[in-house]
């Protein structure tokens, strides 16, 4: 058995901020120049994604910064009206007040080995979600910590380091394909993905559909 489950959070733990976007996109279209949403979701999402997987090191900026900069580049490519800041700020007041999938607080009351929280998000926020919710995590480490995003192996590799424990002592829970199980299993750290949408599971990836079918997988 394990002694200790690391854990991503935003599409794990609690759900992930479609909704906000869905709202925040759809007013980029009707104050701009596109033909639908799509088109500006997939914008906004490349430009997100570029700077992400350029930040590290002394390069590092955080997730807030991030959105911030890839929401205003697509306001300005589809020549909209919108306001980044008033935008930005609905989705971080989300990130610190997130929905919680419900089986949830029963996994982490159930759980028999310690958890910890390894997430893609900056610190400030990813506490004020935990504290909302009233959850204990043994620990918590964030990309803002580790001056990396996941699936880089810094962020595994400090969260190893803190915790004193060996990659075959861990099992790391989380609901992306690259960024949780290749970014744990490129560190050595088995992955469990959380696949609740029911997609086709790729060879030789353990998955589960909900939180509490990890305990089982555990034992």
């Amino acid at each position: 058995m394990k002694k200790a489950i690391f854990m991503d959070f935003y599409g794990t733990v609690v759900f992930e901020d479609g909704e906000v976007i869905e709202v925040i996109t759809k007013e980029i279209l009707d104050t701009g120049k596109a033909d639908n949403t799509s088109e500006i979701d997939g914008y906004w999402w490349r430009e997100f994604q570029s700077g992400f997987m350029n930040s590290y090191g002394n390069k590092f900026q955080t997730q807030r910064a991030l959105e911030y900069q890839s929401l205003e580049k697509t306001i300005r490519h589809f020549n909209s009206t919108a306001d980044a800041k008033r935008m930005s700020d609905m989705m971080f007041e989300y990130w610190m007040k997130p929905p919680i999938f419900e089986e949830a607080k029963e996994f982490f009351e159930q759980c028999p080995v310690p958890i910890y929280i390894v997430s893609n998000i900056d610190r400030g926020d990813i506490l004020k979600a935990i504290e909302y919710h009233g959850l204990n995590p043994a620990g918590v480490f964030t990309s803002e910590d580790a001056r990396s995003y996941k699936p880089r192996r810094e962020l595994f590799e400090m969260a190893l380091e803190k915790t004193g424990l060996n990659p075959d002592e861990v099992v790391h829970i989380g609901d992306s394909l690259s960024s949780d199980v290749a970014g744990a299993n490129a560190v050595g750290i088995d992955a469990i993905w959380v696949n609740r949408a029911d997609k086709d599971i790729p060879k030789g990836v353990k998955a589960v559909s909900n939180l509490l079918e990890v305990l089982n997988a555990l034992s």
